[in-house]
């Protein structure tokens, strides 16, 4: 007959030798003389049940504890208070954050200082990684058991090239998990109150890439026009071909266009005109990404200015 006692006991009657200062014995227990193989036995399976090994301990992603895992995180289009309330928590328990340009530094702020922050910005030729090098850095980090969370502008799978880092990371056998974000185009649209469909203007809404390799084969056509709206993210550097094309496909060229540049961010600006005239008032007005393209009637309900407006009534107070 014998008796278990408490773990917190267990010091005070039994010490045990090789025992390091988080309770894990590298060298086995040597019998007492009053030990027997059958109370030994329930003693380890006390030490184990109270130090469970990493392998049991690597929980699945309903665990918050777990260790050893990628977070891909949208972070929005650009002002931190549209952050979403389980990026904010995801961010709190970062090891390293690999993050696109343009995040705000408030929310980098929000990983622990302690958080390694890696830059992985990108730009229209020039690339800080090529992408297969950003999946191998975020799988390193990973297989050392970091909480790894990947900061994306915006959300992660649209245009974000999420699905491709997704991906990766279960082709290497670890655990991902998405937490989407508010995409460019609603945040955009929203503080320039457009509305993206509307019943009486518009039941579809599509979203292209305007940058895309091969823009000329991509096929557009329906897309665009009465009665649909198309949101063009990445297009204002190729804004005169995306709407020559537009055009050829049979969009009107007096269809409303809008231009959101640098939309929820300081010094943000809508402005509007005609699908004919968008490549010019990009020019006109300077236009810098990042900034997305709208074509539709909706255009008309923003509160965008209207530059075409504009340049007539400045060449009629200059003909007059």
């Amino acid at each position: 007959m014998f008796r278990i006692l408490p773990l917190r006991h267990l010091r005070r009657h039994l010490p045990l030798a090789g025992e390091d200062r988080g309770g894990s014995t590298t060298t086995p227990l040597a019998p007492s003389r009053k030990s027997n193989p059958t109370s030994r036995q329930s003693i380890i399976r006390l030490q184990r049940s109270a130090h469970p090994p990493i392998s049991d301990r690597m929980a699945s992603l309903l665990d918050p504890t777990a260790r050893g895992r990628v977070i891909l995180v949208g972070a929005g289009p650009g002002d931190p208070g549209l952050l979403t309330v389980r990026a904010f928590e995801a961010l709190k328990t970062a090891d390293v954050v690999v993050h696109d340009g343009l995040i705000d530094p408030r929310v980098l702020d929000i990983a622990p200082p302690r958080a390694q922050r890696i830059s992985v910005a990108k730009q229209r030729a020039r690339h800080t990684l090529p992408q297969e090098a950003i999946n191998a850095l975020i799988i390193a980090h990973v297989k050392t058991g970091a909480i790894v969370i990947r900061l994306k502008g915006g959300d992660p799978f649209v245009f974000g090239r999420g699905g491709e880092e997704v991906e990766a990371v279960r082709a290497a056998g670890l655990p991902v998990e998405v937490i989407p974000g508010v995409s460019a185009a609603l945040g955009c649209a929203a503080e320039a109150m457009l509305p993206l469909t509307h019943r009486d203007h518009s039941s579809a809404v599509s979203f292209v890439a305007g940058q895309c390799k091969g823009l000329t084969e991509q096929d557009w056509s329906g897309l665009a026009g009465q009665g649909r709206t198309l949101v063009i993210y990445m297009g204002i550097a190729t804004a005169t071909e995306i709407a020559d094309k537009l055009m050829a496909d049979g969009v009107a060229p007096d269809m409303p266009v809008a231009v959101l540049e640098r939309g929820t961010l300081k010094g943000s600006r809508a402005i509007r005109t005609l699908l004919a005239d968008l490549g010019p008032m990009v020019t006109r007005e300077a236009v810098k990404s990042p900034a997305i393209i709208v074509v539709g009637e909706v255009v008309e309900l923003s509160d965008a200015e209207d530059k075409l407006a504009r340049w007539a009534r400045v060449a009629e107070d200059a003909a007059a």
